[in-house]
């Protein structure tokens, strides 16, 4: 089953780029799980996102993300997984787990 692994932090935290150290980290989070990794990205800061909507058939943006939160989606994984207990394994070795949070969701697959 394919799980995507949303990681969520204080964007504070990347202000001034990632430490070395974090970076290996995620080098060695990369390699213990290349099989399982489908795919991933760390995303650029919400100031550089737009909102999308349609409202009466006239799309609108916003800038930033849609609602205010004090973790901000920083990044991804995309996993292929057993089951929910695996990618919940997963999920707890990624770095960014240690300070801020990790969602872990489930595929919809349309045949």
């Amino acid at each position: 089953m394919k799980y995507l692994l949303l990681i969520y932090d204080t964007e504070k935290r990347w202000e001034n780029g990632y430490e070395k150290m974090e970076l290996e980290k995620y080098g060695e989070f990369g390699k213990e799980f290349s099989a399982q990794i489908l795919g991933g990205h760390a995303l650029k800061p919400t100031s550089t996102a737009t909102t999308v909507r349609v409202r009466d058939g006239k799309r609108m943006t916003t800038d930033g993300p849609f609602a205010e939160t004090k973790e901000q989606l920083g990044g991804y994984y995309l996993v292929e997984a057993a089951d929910l207990d695996e990618a919940l394994n997963i999920a707890a070795k990624i770095p960014g787990a240690r300070f801020g949070s990790i969602e872990v969701r489930p595929l919809m697959i349309f045949a």
